[in-house]
């Protein structure tokens, strides 16, 4: 599950990397594409989600808390 985490939280950094990256590349006329503003916001989401999760696990010690071992 750790595996998991730390590989979703990179991807999800990785696009909204690429794509703030892009905004610098080409200018501020992406941020006015309600669908690519959209899915950057999702991107960031999903990766503070991982990381959370990942932290949660680790100071819990063993899994996600409330799971059954």
């Amino acid at each position: 599950m750790k595996a998991y985490l730390i590989t979703t939280g990179l991807v999800f950094g990785a696009i909204v990397v690429a794509h703030v990256a892009r905004v610098f590349a080409e200018g501020t006329r992406l941020l006015t594409e309600p669908d690519w503003v959209i899915l950057t916001l999702l991107a960031a989401m999903f990766c503070v989600w991982a990381f959370r999760l990942l932290a949660r696990m680790r100071r819990a010690g063993r899994g996600l808390p409330g799971a059954q071992h």
